[in-house]
């Protein structure tokens, strides 16, 4: 399928690696120039590489923290202009309600919400100019079905999520088209993490409570970063102008849900 934005710019967040990487391959294929940032380095170079020498498209790689101010301004300086935005960051460290303060919020809202919120508040108003532009928001299943031990996830995706149901509304006149994508568990660090603090606390092996996770997925197995990759670049796509402000699981028919 022709998605229709080939030679358009994307800016891709935490995409030297997993889901981020996912969404910069897939919009590579689709013939989209890119800018990747994440923090580190070397992976971001080699990812950058890779990325150029398969698909042959323009690459630029800026490594900086975005959940900081600083991080921000190095990387939109570096952009130029933006057709696609696509937010994604580390969630916060798991736990149970009493291990978290006011400082552990501020952390997981400044990530996971208002890091989003300000990288659309700076692209979105060239994007109504030019009358299109799309934003993909990575999140997480939890924000439909709460996960216990992730709650500052939960408040802060959440969070994120509320602000985009107003603001995809308010901006889709403009030819600018806001969704979210909520992953469930993909074969990334993250899950890798995940699994390896239940197999410390219930004492089993990493394989052990991975077979675990698995069995409550339907699809019986982990996503992969391309599953998650090929949603993203529909949702960037010409074909995705009628999908506004929602809120789209990528998670195997893990979460429970009618709606």
């Amino acid at each position: 399928m022709d998605l229709g934005i080939k030679g358009r710019r994307a800016l891709v967040c935490a995409s030297s690696k997993g889901l981020g990487r996912g969404c910069a391959e897939a919009l590579a294929a689709a013939g989209v120039d890119l800018v990747l940032n994440a923090r580190g380095v070397e992976a971001l170079e080699q990812t950058a590489e890779a990325i150029r020498a398969e698909f042959g498209v323009m690459v630029t790689a800026i490594a900086a923290d975005i959940t900081t101010d600083e991080g921000r301004a190095a990387v939109l300086a570096g952009a130029g202009d933006i057709d696609i935005l696509v937010t994604n960051a580390g969630g916060p460290p798991p736990g149970i309600w009493s291990d978290w303060g006011r400082e552990d919020f501020i952390a997981a809202l400044d990530a996971n919400m208002l890091t989003p919120i300000a990288l659309m508040t700076t692209l979105m108003p060239k994007m109504i100019d030019r009358g299109w532009g799309r934003v993909v928001n990575i999140t997480s299943q939890s924000v439909k079905a709460p996960i216990p031990a992730l709650g500052l996830s939960n408040a802060a995706r959440t969070g994120l999520t509320g602000y985009v149901a107003g603001t995809a509304r308010q901006v889709a006149p403009f030819g600018v088209i806001v969704n979210n994508m909520l992953p469930g568990i993909h074969a990334t660090d993250r899950a890798r993490s995940l699994d390896g603090g239940v197999a410390q606390q219930a004492e089993i092996s990493l394989e052990e409570a991975k077979a675990q996770r698995v069995a409550t997925i339907p699809a019986r197995r982990y996503g992969t970063a391309e599953d998650f990759g090929a949603m993203c670049a529909f949702l960037c796509s010409e074909k995705a102008g009628f999908i506004v402000g929602q809120n789209i699981l990528v998670d195997g028919g893990a979460t429970n849900a009618t709606l």
